[in-house]
């Protein structure tokens, strides 16, 4: 079964190398430089963890998460995706969700959302990044609600790396 894996920056290499993933998205601030792990199939999106403009940042347009879906999309799903940012908290958390949204469209948004919580306790997704996704699938708002009700995750200083399953909890 196709896996997500997210991780903070700091545990990148360790989490490619043990899950042997192919594919690795990477949220970090534009100016960020992150190390290429896999060879290819490595995408940056260059946005800043915020909600709200901001000056001297970068606010996630729905062309980061076109981007990001047409990436998850082409992927094979033969073996692992790692998605991660500077805490493995927000964005990385939001895109594994939206990933798992768009790639297993039949699930329901409400237990992706319950299975990310229970695979990170410090889960706390992007607000901005869901609600431009929710928008660009057609969720009608769900995926923004299912989010919503799980509420704020367990306060950390970097999120512990985990797995989310694309076909169940």
């Amino acid at each position: 079964m196709p896996t997500l894996h997210v991780c903070p920056l700091s545990r990148l290499h360790d989490t490619v190398a043990e899950t042997r993933a192919s594919h690795v998205v990477s949220l970090m601030g534009v100016t960020a430089e992150v190390p290429r792990v896999v060879a290819e199939h490595h995408l940056f999106i260059g946005v800043s963890d915020i909600v709200e403009p901001l000056e001297g940042h970068v606010l996630a347009g729905a062309e980061h998460m076109e981007k990001l879906l047409a990436f998850v999309r082409a992927w094979g799903r033969e073996s692992p995706l790692v998605l991660h940012c500077w805490a493995g908290i927000s964005r990385s958390t939001a895109a594994a969700y939206i990933a798992a949204c768009a790639l297993a469209p039949e699930r329901d948004e409400a237990s992706i959302a319950a299975a990310l919580r229970e695979a990170s306790p410090s889960a706390t997704p992007n607000a901005r990044f869901v609600a431009l996704a929710d928008d660009i699938l057609g969720r009608r708002g769900r995926m923004v609600d299912a989010i919503r009700s799980i509420g704020r995750g367990a306060e950390a200083m970097e999120g512990t790396p985990f797995m989310l399953q694309l076909g169940g909890s």
